[in-house]
């Protein structure tokens, strides 16, 4: 009666049926327990999760002979962990590193950055290739190009040939470059901080755009031009 679930040699087609429909159904409740995300934003620990979980979970709807309630309790237990990793990655940032891959610069000021390419193992021609997707073909209008965590490039362009506005109309187009974080969930990067600043200078910061506290912020960043950009917590939908 329970063979669905046990397993048998000769596993009749409807035990198949209601095994893929216990695996779909306990998958659609795994992902919706791990949270929603991008498809485009997809690091390699997800992937790695992904690929994992399908191959264990997969093995026992093409074998009959497999019991089902193993491969389910593994499937958790690789769910929990990448789940525990989730969860410190986002309240623990010096961990994050070693989830996440910090954004790699592979285009500085319009140069070419050849021992950062070299490091992210990025050929001229598949950076190229890159660009082009972007619609940044001419070398020159390209500020800065990333290569983010998930794999993917992003470019700045340079102020001069970015989308100009109604409120740019006959206005000076300052630098804006690169972003630095100077906050993450109510933290200081101070490596980042240095790179700009004193932490006083932040703090002072903090104050003049109505902060008490940095800890009320949930992203501060800064780019080259000055213009700095805050985020508070807690924002009510």
């Amino acid at each position: 009666m329970f063979e669905f679930w046990t397993g048998a040699p000769e596993l009749p087609v409807y035990g198949f049926l209601i095994r893929a429909l216990i695996v779909y159904v306990y998958v659609f409740i795994m992902v919706k327990l791990l949270g929603q995300r991008s498809m485009s934003s997809i690091n390699p620990i997800d992937f790695i999760f992904g690929v994992i979980l399908g191959d264990v979970v997969g093995e026992p709807l093409s074998s009959g002979e497999l019991p089902l309630g193993g491969p389910l309790a593994a499937a958790a237990l690789i769910a929990g962990l990448h789940l525990a990793l989730t969860v410190i990655s986002l309240h623990t940032p010096r961990f994050r590193r070693v989830v996440e891959d910090e954004p790699i610069i592979l285009v500085r000021h319009g140069k070419i950055l050849k021992k950062e390419m070299n490091k992210a193992k990025v050929t001229i021609d598949s950076l190229l290739m890159d660009l082009r997707l972007l619609e940044a073909t001419d070398l020159n209008e390209v500020d800065y190009a990333i290569l983010e965590a998930n794999g993917q490039i992003s470019v700045i362009k340079k102020s001069q040939y970015q989308s100009v506005t109604p409120q740019d109309m006959s206005l000076y187009s300052a630098p804006k470059g690169y972003p630095t974080v100077l906050i993450e969930d109510g933290k200081i990067i101070e490596a980042n901080v240095k790179k700009v600043g004193t932490l006083d200078w932040l703090r002072e910061q903090v104050r003049v755009h109505g902060y008490s506290n940095y800890r009320e912020i949930f992203l501060m960043t800064m780019d080259e031009g000055g213009q700095i950009y805050i985020s508070p917590q807690n924002i009510s939908n």
